[in-house]
């Protein structure tokens, strides 16, 4: 028990870690692609963050709810990602902390600073005398539709998430696959000595 809870302790002190750096980088990112550029590519950005959100809040999901079972066939027959799509699955309490506790909660913290950023470009582009409640309205409207769409579209991807779990983690593993032999290095590892996940 107490091999376990280090091991737990290690793991979230590496995500702590791991999502403090990728949520420094991707808010630099964000703010400075937005600073140079006009409200409505700003607009689209702050979509495609949600959207990424999205896809990811699906994998996460997907790894918990897929079997290994369809992917050791593929593996007896060497098909590409099958061993990857193994190492998910085997790790999929990992895998959806990444996917979902990680990308997913930093994409929505930085589409709601992106949102704040192309508020600002919209209300200096519109120029109105009345600007503080011009900027209030496009503030709660954008708000709103980013949250609507991040709920509806993780609604919407948790439901392809459980009935086509098996396609989205082979195509997953697929990718990861292709990255891994791409830049030689070890993205998720399939170990002999992992527990199969318990159901």
């Amino acid at each position: 028990m107490d091999n376990k809870f280090k091991k737990s302790l290690k793991f979230s002190l590496s995500i702590a870690v791991i999502t403090f750096v990728l949520a420094a980088i991707f808010s630099v990112i964000s703010s400075s692609v937005l600073s140079g550029v006009i409200w409505v590519i700003g607009l689209i950005i702050v979509f495609i963050i949600v959207f990424i959100g999205v896809v990811f809040d699906m994998l996460g999901i997907a790894a918990t709810a897929a079997k290994e079972s369809p992917f050791h066939a593929m593996a007896s027959e060497k098909v590409t990602g099958a061993k990857q799509a193994i190492a998910i699955v085997r790790n999929a309490d990992r895998f959806a902390s990444f996917c979902n506790d990680v990308i997913g909660d930093i994409s929505g913290i930085v589409s709601g600073t992106a949102s704040a950023v192309v508020v600002l470009q919209l209300v200096n582009t519109i120029g109105s005398h009345d600007g503080s409640k011009i900027q209030i309205i496009i503030s709660v409207a954008l708000t709103s539709v980013v949250a609507a769409l991040t709920v509806g579209g993780k609604a919407l991807g948790k439901f392809f998430a459980i009935n086509s779990s098996t396609k989205i983690i082979f195509f997953a593993a697929k990718v990861i696959a292709w990255m891994e032999q791409k830049f030689k290095i070890n993205i998720v590892t399939a170990s002999e000595k992992s527990t199969k996940k318990t159901r």
